[in-house]
């Protein structure tokens, strides 16, 4: 498994340990290094940026991934 896959499937991760209702979709590339990740609970849908370091770091840095977690916890609350 590369590096962005082991970074997609902790993100994965982290929005199911959050709820496990809501959807994602992450794009296949980043655009200007930054992906539109999209989180739909029900008809409700939110759009956060996530840049591609810190995706690929997620799994390896705590600081990445409790920034990441904030900003999903963040936008599931909002949803």
């Amino acid at each position: 498994m590369d590096e962005w896959e082991e970074g997609k499937q902790k993100f994965l991760e982290v929005v199911q340990g959050i709820n496990g209702a809501v959807e994602v979709v992450i794009p296949t590339k980043p655009t200007n290094s930054m992906f539109l990740i999209s989180l739909t609970k029900g008809p409700n849908r939110k759009f956060i940026t996530v840049s591609e370091d810190d995706i690929i770091d997620l799994p390896s840095e705590a600081g990445i991934r409790a920034k990441v977690t904030k900003t999903v916890q963040d936008a599931i609350t909002a949803l």
